[in-house]
Parts: C-alpha cells; structure tokens; sequence
C-alpha cells in the first residue's frame, strides 16, 4: 500500500486534486519524494512519523495541513491517547496557545470520526 493511502485513506484523490490544482510539480514532489521516498523509508514506522509531523505542523501554524496528519495518524495506528500526548508535549516547546489550537482541531478531527472528546458526552 502506498504511503499516501495508508496516511489519507479515501479522501487521497481529493487531496491529490487539489494539490494538484496548486501546481502540478508541486505536487510530484510531495508525492513522490515527500510521501514514497521520505515517508517509506525504513528506520521509523508511519505512526512515528505521522506524530513527528503533527509536532512539526503545530509549530509551523498549519491547520489544515495538521488536520490531514492528525487523521492520517489515527488512520496508521496511533491511539488518540498517543496523539493527544504528542500535542501536550509540543505545548513546552512550541506554547500553550500553539498547543490548544491544535487540540480543538484535533476534537474536530475526534468528532468528525464519531468519538466524543473528554468534557462530552
């Protein structure tokens, strides 16, 4: 399986399209070096990786981006337990504001996929 589709599940043709709407060699590069070189090599498993990226999107301040990956992460395995942690311990380094942001897009995410957040019933 192809790291974007194990990462995107069924929305990979959407996200493909309007990548690709940006610029069609942009996107040639976030494919095939981004996701199917970078992303595949051996060394660390994609749950790994996909929480490195959520760190990573939180201290750039791209949401969009992040809600990609803090689904693509629960879609290769991490527990909501392990993203949530990852999101507090980005809190130290990159801010709580960065850190609450990317919390309430990730109960977006949580809600989108049918589970309630801590505080809902």
């Amino acid at each position: 399986m192809s790291v974007r589709r194990a990462i995107w599940g069924k929305k990979q043709e959407a996200i493909e399209r309007a990548l690709k709407e940006v610029d069609e060699d942009l996107f040639r590069y976030i494919r095939d070096f981004a996701y199917e070189e970078v992303l595949a090599r051996p060394g660390l498993d994609l749950k790994t990786r996909e929480l490195l990226a959520i760190t990573a999107l939180i201290a750039l301040g791209s949401p969009k981006e992040l809600a990609t990956h803090l689904e693509g992460a629960l879609r290769v395995g991490a527990k909501e337990e392990e993203v949530r942690e990852a999101i507090l311990q980005a809190a130290i380094f990159l801010g709580f504001p960065q850190a609450l942001a990317a919390m309430k897009l990730f109960h977006k995410v949580l809600k989108g996929r049918g589970f309630a957040h801590p505080g809902e019933g």
